[in-house]
């Protein structure tokens, strides 16, 4: 059965497209963004990812997953993430956990931390771990985090923004305020601090603040391009009527080029990296493309408005393998390369989808989409027409072993006849192998940091990706493809090397209940006395369960109920048994005095029970009941008989308690006598009386007194 060509068109073509979509969600792109060691002051040291050496930071030096950084005594250093950047000080311990395009994940295990960010998306992740606690961004604003020198406590201050802590199965929100203090792993052992005023390294990190504010090449570049700060003082930007707005320097010496004072280094997964020597070199290098105009160099930043992404090296190397010059009447052999110009094509070196290929290129320059599908469906680029490759000077060559030493390009750069480039064959990659020296770059070996700063602990929210496996895991593979690095499959099957440094990280369990906000009076004062010391700040704070402060126990103030305070200032025309008013409240009868009722207290406790027992209920603080005070000496003006018939509200007559044998009346003309003292409350036989009768208490009953008989 024949298949017509139509059809069989139609099924190359569909076919086609699923090849092509099966192998672009196949290969695992790189991130698109990187961090960027922007400044350096003093002794900072750098191991590269699954290396254990460690050699001398260099300034615009990218940085990526398992990068190590060491700021030793006095030393400071600033890296630039985007729209973050993060300042580290003196005897600082931090190392890149994680970073691509979702997440920031660093982890911090002795010293300080300043960070600034200005920008957080919704998607992604920026979390920093320490030995006690994973704390993650949760908007944009300036952060403080210290680590002691022993790893046993993290301080964390947000001056602007908001921030969530997690422990072992909890998590709690950090408002901008006072700084807190965090001990263990668990988020129970915290204190609120004094404010914490600024210091040397909080001047600095503000200062450098201000500049990037008021940065003015920022008008011009993506917020995304790493360093564009730096061009402000060293270069001026014009118009040009093919490109718009460009760039040129202005200190840079005759004869100068791009991608010419510097060194190249092998920096997974993007193989050879160009690290620029000049402050303003990483944007330049890494971002948009450049352009001979009027006889100097400028450079053409992409589009303002797209997302930055970041490229090793924007250039195309010249020759093959073989390609050879000659040095002192011999030939050897040599790498050589040269900047692509606007609207060129870039190829990565490393394996991507056809998506990444897209972004890379669009985002770092202004180009038609026809000839980026065109450039991506030729793997050949001999024959493409290339600007800056007809520029005299442009092309830049080194012999192959100082191009894989990570030597000095600008001294060790030989001139290439214009005719020896343009017969060379051109590629994506340089086609040579690294070493170990190409990992480690082009600074001086240095001593290690003490061993137990890197090896501790760490807690984290967000599991990291398996440590590098070390050059040494790969280099075999790495000599049969000269220049071209591992893709993603081939790196998750090496083996790490014995002597490839991995991070220690504790993933914290997911705490039950969404997190609250972190106050003095958060939590619950705990169950037993803590232990109580005093913070660096002079601030006294608990070890148990140090959620507030520790304040001395106040006891309340012993406070005598209302109708007794009554029942010491009635009048003396008035002055009745105190021990009365209880019973003619509690019985209601018509026949006793009544006495203004005292208010039943629901907290209060019963008067029989020992004080003591009392006040160790939980659940409620009873007002104690004092000892009543001796009664004091009430003289009457007139008998009491008619005001006390009269509260009664009984039809009896005056001077019927005199009849009744009220020990109280007292007749016309007899001395006065003294009121009965008032006994102590504590006696229990006079608590047993308040709660009885006068009957109860052996007064005569007033039938009695008339000689007739009870019924």
């Amino acid at each position: 059965m024949s298949v017509p060509p139509r059809h069989l068109r139609v099924f190359s073509f569909v076919f086609g497209v699923v090849l092509l979509a099966f192998s672009a969600s196949a290969s695992a792109d790189p991130p698109s963004r990187v961090a960027r060691l922007g400044y350096l002051n003093g002794p900072v040291s750098l191991s590269p990812a699954g290396e254990s050496e460690w050699v001398e930071a260099a300034i615009n030096r990218p940085l990526t997953s398992g990068d190590r950084l060491w700021a030793d005594r006095g030393a400071r250093a600033e890296i630039q993430l985007g729209g973050a950047m993060l300042r580290i000080g003196a005897d600082t311990a931090l190392s890149v956990l994680n970073l691509d395009d979702d997440i920031v994940q660093l982890q911090l295990t002795q010293g300080a931390l300043n960070l600034r960010v200005r920008r957080l998306p919704a998607n992604q992740v920026f979390e920093i771990d320490t030995p006690n606690l994973a704390f993650t961004l949760r908007r944009p604003g300036q952060y403080r985090i210290d680590v002691d020198a022993d790893g046993n406590a993290t301080t964390i201050l947000v001056r602007q923004g908001q921030g969530e802590v997690r422990g072992d199965g909890v998590a709690y929100l950090i408002d901008a305020g006072r700084p807190y203090r965090f001990a263990g792993s668990d988020l129970r052992e915290r204190q609120h601090l004094d404010e914490w005023p600024p210091d040397d390294f909080d001047r600095w990190s503000s200062e450098r603040d201000r500049r990037d504010d008021n940065s003015a090449s920022a008008r011009y570049v993506s917020p995304d391009v790493l360093g564009y700060q730096d061009l402000d003082n060293e270069g001026t930007w014009r118009v040009d009527a093919t490109y718009g707005n460009v760039w040129m320097p202005s200190r840079v010496a005759a004869g100068w080029a791009p991608y010419r004072d510097g060194h190249w280094a092998w920096v997974d997964p993007w193989g050879w990296t160009w690290i620029d020597d000049a402050p303003w070199g990483f944007a330049v290098s890494h971002y948009g493309r450049w352009a001979h105009l009027g006889g100097g160099w400028a450079w053409v930043p992409g589009p303002v408005a797209s997302r930055a992404y970041y490229a090793p090296a924007l250039v195309v190397f010249v020759g093959g393998s073989n390609f050879q010059i000659q040095i002192a009447s011999s030939n050897v052999n040599a790498v050589a390369w040269f900047p692509l110009a606007p609207r060129e094509v870039y190829r990565p070196a490393y394996p991507v989808s056809r998506g990444y290929f897209e972004n890379v290129n669009r985002s770092n320059t202004v180009i038609n989409t026809t000839v980026v599908n065109n450039t991506y469906n030729n793997i050949n680029v001999t024959h493409i027409v290339y600007a800056n490759r007809q520029v005299a000077g442009a092309v830049v060559a080194v012999p192959a072993t100082a191009f894989v030493q990570s030597q000095q390009v600008a001294k060790a750069a030989q001139s290439v006849p214009r005719d020896i480039v343009t017969a060379a064959p051109l590629a994506a990659a340089a086609p040579v192998a690294p070493t170990e020296k190409s990992v480690r770059g082009a600074g001086a070996q240095r001593d290690k940091p003490p061993a137990r700063v890197f090896e501790r602990p760490v807690v984290a929210r967000s599991a990291p990706p398996p440590a590098h496996a070390g050059f040494a895991a790969q280099q075999a593979l790495l000599e049969t493809k000269p220049g071209q690095p591992l893709d993603d499959n081939a790196r998750r099957q090496l083996k790490r090397t014995p002597d490839a440094p991995a991070p220690v990280v504790k993933l914290v369990t997911p705490a039950a209940q969404a997190p609250q906000p972190l106050r003095e009076s958060s939590a619950e004062p705990p169950a037993t006395p803590p232990r109580v010391t005093a913070s660096p700040r002079g601030q006294v704070e608990p070890q148990g369960r140090p959620d507030k402060r520790v304040l001395a126990p106040v006891e309340a103030p012993v406070k005598t109920p209302e109708p007794m305070r009554k029942a010491q200032t009635v009048p003396a025309t008035q002055a009745p048994t105190p021990a009365a008013e209880p019973q003619a409240r509690q019985r209601g009868n018509s026949d006793r005095p009544v006495k203004p009722p005292q208010r039943e207290r629901p907290d209060s406790a019963p008067t029989d029970q020992p004080q003591d027992k009392v006040q160790d209920k939980p659940q409620r603080t009873p007002s104690p009941v004092p000892a009543a005070a001796p009664g004091p000496v009430v003289r009457r003006a007139e008998p009491p008989a008619e005001p006390a018939v009269r509260q009664r509200g009984n039809s009896e007559q005056p001077g019927k308690a005199a009849q009744r044998g009220r020990t109280d009346a007292v007749p016309d003309g007899a001395p006065k006598a003294a009121a009965p003292e008032a006994p102590a409350a504590s006696n229990p036989a006079v608590r047993k009386s308040n709660e009885k009768s006068r009957n109860d208490r052996n007064e005569p009953d007033p039938d009695e007194v008339k000689g007739k008989p009870k019924p």
